[in-house]
């Protein structure tokens, strides 16, 4: 749960997609960035686990859904 690099991948300049693992005490969760695992807050989001969120600075800031080929192409 601790940032492999000299910076948290949750932390950098741009938000990035990471799957819910499990929800944590006081609005936080557990998620999978692909090169690890992290906690971030899930304050401002609807998040459960498995669904994918977008995070920046350690903030979840908007649930990814998938969307239809119809929804793609509108």
């Amino acid at each position: 749960m601790n940032c492999h690099d000299e910076t948290c991948v949750t932390c950098s300049d741009q938000a990035v997609a990471v799957t819910v693992v499990r929800l944590l005490e006081r609005d936080l969760a557990l998620v999978d960035t692909g090169r690890g695992r992290e906690v971030v807050s899930v304050a401002l989001v609807e998040a459960e686990p498995g669904v994918t969120v977008l995070v920046h600075a350690k903030e979840a800031i908007a649930v990814v859904r998938e969307m239809s080929v119809r929804e793609m192409r509108q």
